[in-house]
C-alpha cells in the first residue's frame, strides 16, 4: 500500500509505515534514540519496544532488550515536525481511518462460521462477509463458496470503529445473474465474436379520429346496415316496372285500328 508523503529532507523522503534497519545510539528510561539515516532525530518509545523472546510482554526496562550500537528493525509510526516516532511492531496495512465504504481490498479467509466468513485484511480486526454477501445465489453455509486460506477480493460496506467491526461483501463485486439475463435477452449472437442487437418494433400509434371521420363512419355503418333493404326495394321496383312495361306493350298490340288512321 502506498503511503502519502509526510516529510521531505535532503537525504530521502520519510513516510509513515516505512521500514528501516536502525542503529541504537543511546537508551533512556523513556526509550531509545535510533539512527535511521535521517537528518532529524528518530525516537523509539519504550511502549513500542518488543521483547524478541516474548512479543506480548510489556517491556519495563529498555536495557533488558536494547543496547547501544545494536541494529534493530523499526518502522516509522508517526512523522513529527522535529523528530520521527518509531515502533518495533509491524504496522497495520490499514488503519481505521483508512477503511471507508466502497473501498475494494484483497484478503485471506481465516475463519468460517455459520453466519459468514472472516477475512484478514491487515487491519486491527478481520472483516466479516455475511453469508448473504458471499454470492447473488442462495448460500446455505459459507463453505459452499469459500474455504480457509482462499484469497478473495471484497468491497467494504460499513466500518464501525467503536464496535471494531468491518462489514465486507463479495457479492457487490460480482455481476447480478438476473441483470445479465435481462441484458442478454435483447442481444442475439450472430457468427463468431459478432453480435446483432435486436431492436423491438415500435408500437404503432393510431391517432384519435376527428369529428368528421366519426360522422362519416356512422353514415357508412348505417348505409351498410340498410343495404339489404335497399337491394330488396330496388328488386321489387324493377319487377313492378317490368310488369308495367309488359302491360303497356300488350295494350298497344290489342288496340283496334280506325279506318281513318
Amino acid at each position: 500500500m502506498e503511503n502519502p508523503v509526510e516529510e521531505t529532507n535532503n537525504e530521502q523522503t520519510i513516510t509513515s509505515k516505512q521500514e528501516f534497519e536502525g542503529k541504537v545510539l543511546k537508551t533512556s528510561l523513556q526509550g531509545a534514540l535510533v539512527d535511521i539515516g535521517s537528518e532529524i532525530p528518530a525516537f523509539l518509545h519504550i511502549s513500542q519496544v518488543v521483547d524478541p523472546n516474548d512479543s506480548e510482554k510489556a517491556v519495563t526496562n529498555i536495557e533488558d532488550v536494547l543496547k547501544a550500537d545494536q541494529v534493530i528493525t523499526v518502522w516509522v509510526k508517526r512523522v513529527q515536525k522535529d523528530h520521527y516516532d518509531l515502533t518495533m511492531r509491524p504496522p497495520l496495512a490499514y488503519e481505521w481511518r483508512e477503511l471507508t465504504p466502497e473501498l475494494v481490498l484483497k484478503g485471506t479467509i481465516v475463519r468460517l462460521e455459520s453466519f459468514g466468513a472472516f477475512v484478514e485484511l491487515g487491519a486491527e480486526r478481520p472483516g466479516l462477509i455475511h453469508v448473504s454477501e458471499l454470492s447473488h445465489n442462495f448460500v446455505r453455509v459459507p463453505s459452499e463458496v469459500v474455504k480457509v486460506g482462499d484469497e478473495v477480493e471484497v468491497k467494504v460496506l460499513q466500518v464501525n470503529r467503536r464496535k471494531k467491526q468491518i462489514k465486507l461483501s463479495m457479492k457487490a463485486l460480482q455481476e447480478n445473474p438476473e441483470e445479465v439475463a435481462v441484458e442478454t435477452a435483447h442481444v442475439k449472437k450472430k457468427g463468431r465474436g459478432k453480435q446483432e442487437v435486436i431492436e423491438e418494433p415500435e408500437e404503432e400509434v393510431i391517432p384519435d379520429p376527428t369529428f368528421m371521420e366519426i360522422a362519416m363512419r356512422k353514415a357508412m355503418d348505417r348505409a351498410e346496415q340498410r343495404r339489404p333493404e335497399i337491394a330488396s326495394r330496388l328488386k321489387k321496383q324493377k319487377f313492378v316496372d317490368s310488369q308495367a312495361d309488359d302491360i303497356f306493350e300488350r295494350t298497344i298490340k290489342n288496340k283496334p285500328v280506325n279506318a281513318g288512321d
